[in-house]
């Protein structure tokens, strides 16, 4: 298991960061919609129409504030979108209706996936010789914080009352405004030297959105645990219902033990190639095992979706380790922000669409689907390694082309 925390210095500050805004994510994750739903009264379907609202801003601040971060410095950028993120949570308390619930949301979401690609520069340039080592860690670390905030956030769903949910959002807000605060101790980040060639460069290089339209394919797996799973042990097999809280907590240990081991051996673009072809595999295997959980005795449903739990989180180490190095590797550093925010691209596209994908698919469908969402993911897989080398060969051409223009400004 990784350490608590790095060595001093800007890896435990980052590291202190993130661990105080993830406690505040998983308060969120587990009691947000039912904040609103429970307490707030708003109708479900609403709450569901202003989050896919909400997931499509999202999309486009990522770029955009990642370009901001390469050019104006990374820490200000990113503390300044923990503090609106801040504050657009705290709004939810006066969110008492559909609109300023949709406001709120929006900017609470935009917020977080323009941290996201803000960030991504401050773990280049203080990440090591291995930032994508260090980002993995800090997904395991974000798995423990967003365990604790789970675990706090239970409190006010036992309790019920609005005044334990309200308590929940502060407590939020208050975990992401303090998480902006710790990044005071860290040294400022010189903005990227401004390189020759297209504004928005990550959009015009299409190997690398080709990467990010096949990491989002694959990033649908994540909602295979939390939207897929739960609803077909519910409805479709034998197996107790306390199981969900099980396969919940089986694939958070197997992510915070093994996701920086499994990230060290993803050590070059061709290897994250690899990676997502394996991970495309143990997905296949995993949906095929829940696929037969239908119809079983219990012991039996219950031993085959925990071993499907299992091989789904070998598949989901792979699949970060490959994302982790393809995504940093294949970005200049001139534009570390806007590219991964690019690239976050495709985790937003699998946060909107992913969820009724999987439910047309695994439960409406049933077992069929679950076949069809495993060969998906296996053929995504397959494909990796060839948009890996083609991303690889058009780097190379580009790096090529801003020596030559560097040279021709230099004479």
């Amino acid at each position: 298991m990784p350490h608590l925390m790095p060595a001093a210095g800007p890896q435990r500050v980052i590291a202190a960061s993130n661990f105080v805004y993830t406690v505040g994510s998983g308060l969120y994750l587990t009691a947000g919609v039912l904040y609103f739903t429970q307490a707030v009264h708003l109708p479900a379907h609403q709450v569901g129409l202003g989050l896919a609202i909400a997931g499509f801003v999202s999309l486009v601040m990522g770029i955009a504030v990642g370009h901001l971060a390469d050019r104006r410095g990374a820490r200000g950028i990113y503390a300044t979108t923990l503090l609106v993120q801040a504050l657009a949570t705290a709004g939810f308390v006066l969110a008492d209706s559909f609109w300023p619930f949709v406001v709120a949301v929006c900017v609470a979401t935009g917020a977080k996936a323009a941290g996201l690609a803000a960030r991504s520069p401050l773990i280049r340039h203080y990440g090591g010789d291995r930032p994508q080592e260090f980002r993995a860690y800090l997904r395991a670390m974000t798995n423990v914080g967003i365990s604790l905030g789970a675990l706090l956030a239970g409190w006010a769903v036992q309790v019920g009352t609005l005044t334990a949910y309200q308590l929940l959002v502060i407590g939020n807000a208050i975990a992401f405004a303090a998480s902006a605060a710790i990044l005071v101790l860290l040294p400022s980040t010189p903005p990227a030297p401004v390189a020759h060639g297209p504004r928005r460069l990550a959009l015009r290089d299409r190997p690398y959105l080709l990467l990010t339209a096949l990491d989002g394919i694959m990033a649908i797996q994540f909602k295979v645990l939390t939207v897929a799973i739960p609803l077909w042990l519910v409805v479709a097999t034998t197996a107790p219902h306390w199981l969900v809280s099980g396969t919940m907590l089986v694939n958070t240990v197997i992510v915070i033990v093994f996701q920086v081991r499994a990230s060290r051996s993803v050590d070059s673009p061709a290897a994250g190639g690899i990676a997502y072809r394996r991970a495309g595999v143990a997905f296949l295997i995993a949906c095929s095992l829940i696929s037969l959980s239908a119809g079983m005795p219990t012991w039996a449903a219950a031993t085959l979706l925990m071993t499907a739990v299992v091989v789904h989180a070998v598949g989901e180490l792979w699949h970060s380790a490959g994302g982790f190095e393809v995504s940093f590797a294949l970005a200049p550093e001139h534009a570390t922000g806007q590219y991964l925010g690019v690239f976050g691209l495709g985790a937003g596209l699998a946060e909107a669409f992913g969820p009724g994908l999987l439910i047309a698919l695994c439960i409406t469908w049933g077992r069929p689907g679950w076949y069809v969402v495993g060969a998906l993911f296996a053929l995504t897989g397959l494909a990796a390694p060839f948009a890996v080398r083609w991303a690889q060969r058009h780097q190379h051409d580009r790096r090529t082309h801003l020596q030559t223009a560097w040279k021709e400004a230099a004479a």
